[in-house]
């Protein structure tokens, strides 16, 4: 089983937490570069991009975050953590940085801000999975080595990516009942 943390500074912890076990994992909440040296591989939940960047910071996880990716930790993002493993944002505010990871552009609250959050069926590597969606991002492109895993309208804007060990997706899976996407997470994990 393999041992899973969420960045545990700000955004959806207990409900990533909740999902990973019911995934077969073992979930643990990340504060402290001792945490993160003690799981297999991350969770970088939704909440404020730039919130989570400032608080990273401040706990000294920033750089820990870079190197483990780097070296190849699995990770994966939503909505919030989507941004945080970007390799570059739009629409961020001055100075904003990333853990990045994935060889893609965000544009950042891209769908709208919080009154314009919706819901939709869409594709999700092969499963028709519901997604939520509050002030979401979608990613403008990608490189070449990255899999594009879902889209969504308005106008096929791609909302779920994969490179390598990373995995991304724009709207909320935690929210949703729905074990699925985490459980494709905790698959990922385990092959890698």
């Amino acid at each position: 089983m393999p041992t899973i943390g969420v960045l545990a500074l700000q955004g959806d912890v207990r409900e990533h937490l909740r999902m990973l076990q019911e995934a077969g994992a073992s979930p643990l909440a990340v504060r402290r570069p001792a945490e993160l040296d003690a799981v297999d591989a991350l969770v970088v939940p939704g909440g404020e991009s730039t919130t989570m960047w400032k608080l990273a910071d401040t706990f000294d996880l920033l750089e820990p975050l870079r190197l483990r990716i780097k070296e190849g930790m699995p990770a994966y993002g939503s909505c919030a953590g989507m941004i945080m493993l970007a390799d570059r944002i739009e629409d961020g505010i001055a100075g904003q940085q990333t853990v990045g990871g994935i060889d893609m552009v965000v544009r950042r609250n891209a769908f709208g801000r919080q009154v314009d959050s919706f819901e939709a069926d869409l594709d999700f590597a092969g499963e028709r999975v519901h997604a939520v969606f509050i002030r979401a991002p979608w990613v403008e492109s990608v490189g070449r080595d990255v899999e594009v895993l879902a889209m969504c309208e308005p106008g096929d804007r791609i909302v779920a990516v994969r490179q390598g060990p990373l995995l991304a997706t724009s709207f909320h899976p935690e929210l949703t009942g729905d074990t699925r996407v985490h459980r494709y997470f905790v698959d990922m994990v385990r092959e890698l």
